[in-house]
């Protein structure tokens, strides 16, 4: 197999169109090749320097999910820091999270930062959401999103073995009424919900939560229902910050 580095988005275009296949750390695929064969070609974004960016407001598809620090808002930084072990997060990347994995860790944080996806085909780079993206299967670029008032995530414990634990993200966004947008986003098994609210400074956190539980995440079951509560309740106690 010739694994080919591109360095340029014309290069990397250039590779696609030539039959190399998209990979990332390549922890998801490495087994199926073992199996049944690797292909002539493959490509790896991690010399592309517009697949590694890490910013406020912007994360690369070919970032290693350990260099994911605090330059991003918080509920992405904790869905990259509970993806598998250590090992894992040495070499998965976002792209291959969000795209090739059936868990998605990150894709609830980036639904809740309402990110929009930029993704690279032969002939163009463009952006478009993240419903787009998983259900064609995009090479995934990288992500952009406006920075957040603040943000939260957490990953219930779950049994080895078992179904896929519970997550649940939220992040609070300044809203063009003057407002504030509350997202939530809830993986509960391997499909993820995502729901959202607006409210003003005179709204308390009992309003905002009842609001919330009209919609279809309050009509999730009570484990998950107890979490969404306990982690927005969170959030809109905090100050303003990432």
């Amino acid at each position: 197999m010739l694994l080919r580095l591109p360095t340029s988005v014309s290069e990397a275009q250039e590779c696609m169109a030539e039959g190399a296949v998209p990979i990332g750390g390549a922890t998801l695929i490495w087994a199926t090749w073992q199996r049944d064969g690797f292909p002539e070609q493959a490509m790896s974004l991690r010399e592309l320097p517009e697949a590694n960016t890490i910013g406020r407001e912007t994360l690369g598809g070919a970032v290693i999910l350990n260099r994911i620090d605090d330059r991003v808002p918080e509920a992405l930084r904790r869905a990259a820091a509970t993806v598998g072990t250590g090992a894992v997060r040495r070499t998965a990347t976002v792209g291959g999270n969000i795209v090739g994995s059936t868990l998605r860790c990150l894709l609830p944080a980036a639904l809740v930062l309402e990110a929009r996806a930029v993704v690279l085909d032969p002939d163009s780079v463009y952006e478009t959401d993240l419903t787009e993206v998983l259900a064609k299967g995009h090479l995934l670029l990288g992500l952009r999103w406006r920075d957040p008032i603040t943000s939260a995530y957490r990953k219930l414990p779950g049994e080895a073995g078992g179904p896929p634990p519970l997550v649940v993200a939220a992040a609070l966004h300044t809203a063009g009424t003057g407002g504030t947008r509350l997202r939530v986003a809830v993986r509960d098994g391997y499909d993820v919900l995502t729901e959202g609210t607006e409210y003003d400074a005179g709204s308390d956190s009992e309003q905002v939560l009842d609001d919330l539980r009209r919609t279809a995440v309050g009509a999730l079951h009570a484990t998950a229902w107890e979490a969404v509560h306990e982690l927005v309740t969170d959030l809109l106690s905090r100050p303003t910050g990432r």
